[in-house]
């Protein structure tokens, strides 16, 4: 009997009804205990808090309604309140990262003496956004760390007379500076101007070259200039070199060698060899060897026009030839090229703990009626996969 009439107090009390709630004078609230209740603080008692309240219609601040604790003659167990969970902690970041550098082969966003035929270079450049042009690649070189390539044409907004030159065959390549947003606009941040086409125009064209691709804000590497690219204290340098006889070879491990005082990983990217074969001279063979045992950490050819094949040797690449990309020297230049991938993984002590070569094959041109000057990846598998077999010396054409 005495437990039923507890529970019945109980609910008067949770209810608001008890006793001293009829005395009062004001109106009840819902949200406050009655004023004959007492209530246990937070906070220390002090005089006057043994008291009970005089029923002025509400409790005094310091009285906590969520810390009430029934008498333990009203036979209600108090609330449990249940664990709070330790909130999980994130784990740790992996130490250490990484550094994507993208290469690609010839670049010539020029014609033939800044000429305009209906639908050489100029012609496209005349019609098209400057985004235009690497639509199809810019989502890799924006993904990486630094894109390179070879830009193999004067940038000047002078006419400049072409200077002399002794090949019965010879060509002259120049574009508007403005031209260099095509490179820009698309993720590329560093070109080589160690080639046989920046010196077209004379020395005017080659300073007027240099202050473009400075304004542009692009880096740039010549037979004097080496380049370098710095990631969370991990610094690469780029030397760029013409690589015309198997001598020269002596310039650039110079270079190699000044570039390892201030740098911690040394690419070496030049320019020579016989143009339309898909295969390296055996000097070339040699120097290219030469450069890797004089401590070049990767080397990487331009010049051919055409691809030719990957070796690995003492575990560096020697990639011969990357062919032309984006190129406006030719309206049916072979339909094969790569972008070179570098990839580096550097330990969370800033030390080199591997690297690794990717290769993507890509069309110079995706056009249907011969040369678009867009190039773009090569999507079907069959046409994809005899790339990487010739780059890998499996077969003898990538075609």
């Amino acid at each position: 009997m005495k437990r039923i009439f507890a529970l019945l107090l109980a609910c008067l009390l949770l209810a608001g009804t008890g006793p001293a709630a009829y005395a009062q004078e004001g109106p009840a609230r819902d949200d406050e205990p009655p004023g004959w209740l007492r209530i246990k603080t937070k906070e220390e008692p002090r005089p006057g808090d043994d008291e009970i309240p005089d029923g002025s219609g509400s409790a005094p601040e310091e009285y906590v309604w969520s810390d009430y604790v029934a008498p333990s003659w009203l036979g209600i167990a108090p609330r449990e309140i249940p664990p709070q969970e330790e909130p999980e902690q994130p784990a740790e970041e992996e130490s250490g990262f990484e550094i994507v550098v993208s290469f690609t082969g010839d670049m010539m966003l020029a014609s033939y003496k800044n000429e305009t035929t209906a639908s050489n270079f100029n012609a496209y450049a005349n019609k098209n956004a400057p985004a235009y042009f690497l639509q199809n690649v810019k989502p890799i070189f924006e993904a990486d760390d630094l894109t390179v390539v070879n830009l193999e044409n004067v940038l000047t907004d002078r006419n400049l007379t072409e200077r002399d030159k002794s090949e019965t065959t010879a060509y002259w390549y120049r574009s508007r500076t403005a031209n260099t947003e095509i490179l820009t606009s698309s993720g590329v941040e560093a070109v080589s101007l160690a080639n046989n086409h920046t010196g077209d125009y004379g020395d005017e064209g080659t300073k007027d070259t240099i202050k473009a691709v400075k304004a542009a804000g692009l880096l740039y590497g010549n037979n004097t200039e080496t380049f370098y690219f710095e990631k969370n204290g991990y610094r690469i340098a780029v030397i760029c070199n013409g690589l015309w006889n198997e001598g020269q070879a002596g310039d650039i491990v110079r270079r190699i060698h000044q570039a390892e005082k201030d740098s911690d990983f040394q690419i070496v990217f030049y320019h020579g060899g016989k143009e339309k074969v898909h295969e390296p001279e055996e000097w070339r063979q040699r120097a290219s060897r030469r450069l890797v045992d004089e401590g070049a950490d990767l080397v990487i050819g331009n010049h051919p026009h055409v691809l030719q094949p990957r070796e690995t040797y003492n575990g560096v690449d020697i990639i011969y030839s990357m062919g032309n990309f984006c190129y406006g020297g030719s309206k049916y230049p072979e339909n094969r090229t790569i972008i070179y991938q570098l990839k580096l993984r550097i330990d969370g002590e800033g030390k080199l703990e591997s690297k690794t070569g990717e290769i993507i094959p890509c069309y110079v041109y995706t056009g249907d009626a011969g040369n678009n000057y867009c190039p773009g990846i090569i999507g079907d598998e069959e046409t994809k996969q005899k790339v990487l077999d010739f780059m890998d010396g499996k077969r003898n054409s990538p075609l």
